[in-house]
């Protein structure tokens, strides 16, 4: 039987060691920092951010957002308050977002929860003591997909959403071409329809100009994550827009998070470089 490429457990033998070790990063993280839990962004109880800030924010901090994984169906920012170091060094402002989950929420559903936290988050900046410009998003996996939507619009969208202008995403091990994920390992677990694949591949959507990407994949990655991360650069540069690919060398599709969250790797200070723009 032929290995599902998009079951990266499969491939990662540490994988839930590495799941608990990412957990364990965020509680330390979040015992020193100041936090502001549960900001809500909509009425629902899954939309909601936490906010963390520096010792000692300047006025008009950078203002950076992170949105989790989970192939959609699963994933917490509680567990994800890690990303918030590199951002912090940096001398921003971080804040990890979470949305509702498949299947009992639909996926145009969760991209317009991420629209909403974006929207919300410029909203409240002022008060924040951020600057609502110097805007910058984050995502992993499932993550990176609806990251994508922040400055692009589905096929099936007339217009562009009235959105914040950001400066730069980071698109990292992001799935691009969902029309494999309906019949993959996920078909009884996210139970997508082959409708949303189509209406939510980035690889079919219209990407707009503002903010620099940057694609990330890790070197141990499935093919699936390189091939389309590729082929989301070149459709940005053949677009004319600016698009970076960038392979992170002996990291595989969760240890990417740790270095993520690590300032003092490349990894992290590729997010702490992207916080500063």
């Amino acid at each position: 039987m032929a290995q599902d490429l998009y079951c990266n457990r499969d491939f990662i033998p540490d994988f839930d060691e590495i799941v608990a070790e990412t957990a364990a990063r965020s509680r330390e993280l979040s015992s020193q920092v100041d936090l502001r839990p549960d900001v809500p962004y909509g009425p629902g109880p899954r939309e909601r951010m936490d906010i963390i800030l520096p010792p000692h924010p300047a006025k008009g901090a950078p203002l950076h957002v992170f949105i989790h994984g989970g192939y959609w169906r699963s994933g917490s920012k509680e567990a994800h308050r890690l990303i918030a170091a590199p951002v912090l060094a940096a001398g921003g402002i971080a804040a990890v977002v979470t949305y509702d989950l498949m299947p009992g929420t639909r996926l145009g559903t969760i991209v317009g929860q991420v629209r909403s936290a974006i929207r919300h988050l410029a909203a409240i900046a002022p008060d924040l003591g951020a600057d609502a410009t110097r805007l910058t998003v984050s995502g992993h996996s499932a993550g990176a997909h609806l990251t994508s939507y922040l400055a692009s619009i589905g096929p099936e969208e007339n217009t562009p959403q009235d959105l914040p202008a950001l400066r730069a995403l980071l698109l990292v091990s992001g799935i691009y071409d969902l029309t494999d994920i309906p019949g993959s390992f996920l078909k009884d677990e996210a139970k997508m329809t082959p409708a949303e694949a189509s209406a939510w591949s980035p690889l079919s959507s219209q990407h707009l100009p503002g903010p620099k990407r940057t694609v990330m994949v890790s070197e141990l990655d499935t093919p699936p994550f390189h091939t389309q991360g590729q082929q989301l650069v070149s459709l940005l540069n053949d677009s004319g827009l600016e698009g970076k690919l960038r392979t992170e060398a002996g990291l595989n599709h969760m240890t990417i998070v740790l270095a993520l969250a690590d300032p003092k790797s490349a990894t992290g200070q590729c997010l702490a470089d992207l916080v500063s723009c």
